[in-house]
Parts: C-alpha cells; sequence; structure tokens
C-alpha cells in the first residue's frame, strides 16, 4: 500500500511539473536539462568548440543540450545504464569510477579538455544523511577526475548533496579551482538537497 501510495504521489508530481511538460515539447528526455541550462546561461561554461566529459549521462539531457545549443562541440558521455544513442555524442556503457574506463575517455581525447560535468548521484535509499555522503563521493571522484583531465582555463559541474561532507568537498575545491561558486538552479525541485558546485580556473 505504501509502495503505491509512492508511486501515484510520484505521478501525481510528474504530471503537475511544468519542467516535465516543457521537456517533452521540447523533446529532451528529462527535466534535468533545464538545471545545467541555467548553470550555463548563469556561469558561461560552454563555447561553441568545447571538448566535453558528461559523466553520469543517462538518459543524455545534458549532451542534448550541450549538442543542439553548441553544435561544434566534442562531447562524450559516460554512465552506467545504457541509453538512447545521441547524435554526434561519443557514448560509453560503464563504471566512471574504473580505472578501465577513466582510461577509454583519456584516450579518446588524447589531450585536456575544456569541461567535466557530472549528475551522479547514488539510488536514495531514504536516508537522506547516507545519500548525501555517498554522492558526496562521487563528486570528490568526478572533481579529482576533472582537475587531471582540463586545461587550466577548464570547468568543472557537479551535483551536490548538503550534508556532513558538503564543507570538505567545497574546501577541496577550492584548493583546485580559483573561483567555486555553489548554486542551487530554479528547476531543481525545492524539496531535494541537491546544489552544483561550479568551479572554474585550476590552481
Amino acid at each position: 500500500m505504501k509502495k503505491n501510495k509512492i508511486s501515484k504521489n510520484w505521478i501525481h508530481r510528474q504530471k503537475n511539473d511544468i519542467y516535465v511538460r516543457q521537456s517533452k515539447i521540447e523533446g529532451f528526455r528529462s527535466r534535468a536539462v533545464y538545471k545545467i541550462k541555467e548553470i550555463d546561461e548563469k556561469f558561461k561554461i560552454f563555447n561553441g568548440h568545447s571538448c566535453i566529459i558528461d559523466l553520469g549521462a543517462a538518459p543524455g539531457s545534458w549532451s542534448q543540450y550541450i549538442k543542439k545549443k553548441y553544435k561544434h562541440t566534442k562531447v562524450l558521455a559516460i554512465d552506467l545504464l545504457d541509453f538512447d544513442k545521441i547524435e554526434d555524442v561519443t557514448q560509453i556503457i560503464g563504471d566512471f569510477t574504473k580505472d578501465e574506463y577513466k582510461e577509454k575517455i583519456k584516450s579518446f581525447f588524447n589531450k585536456k579538455v575544456d569541461v567535466v560535468i557530472s549528475d551522479m548521484a547514488v539510488n536514495t535509499t531514504g536516508n537522506k544523511n547516507l545519500d548525501a555522503i555517498v554522492t558526496g563521493e562521487l563528486c570528490i571522484e568526478a572533481m579529482n577526475f576533472a582537475y587531471e583531465q582540463i586545461d587550466k582555463k577548464g570547468k568543472f559541474v557537479s551535483k551536490i548533496f548538503m550534508g556532513s561532507s558538503f564543507n570538505e568537498i567545497v574546501a577541496d575545491a577550492k584548493k583546485k579551482f580559483k573561483e567555486v561558486n555553489i548554486y542551487k538552479p530554479l528547476s531543481s525541485r525545492k524539496d531535494s538537497k541537491e546544489s552544483f558546485i561550479i568551479c572554474k580556473f585550476l590552481r
């Protein structure tokens, strides 16, 4: 009964979500597209010739947005889950945290990239503190990878949850990047603990 109630609440929320409706009208795969759109418009993340790594990409709306707005970008998208092909985007299905997949990403570009973006998060358990900690670990892993892969003017964007590891992640980011901002897009649900960390220019 409880599961059915949760499912009905989810369906009701989706039907009444303006971002869900808008994403369908505009042909995007999920409402998450408006998060990266807001971040890009506010912080100027991409340009027409960026080389971009999209971590935790499924179902692919972030990569869709990039290729639709910046046609000449070079994008590699990776996720554990198989997801439909996106035109002019190279896709890898695999675990980003494994060395073999990091090497595949590196060898694809064979040079420093401009941007690493990550919407990675664990499947929620209901324990918000635990979810924040584990998602924080993914953010740290992505940030360390970005630090190695982006050029000096490069940028890093990642989902981050408010929780016990939040301050530690921000402090680490400030050691690695000259400019660090925390931002919660309007399209991020109000009841969600997610924000995004936006980092620019390597120290």
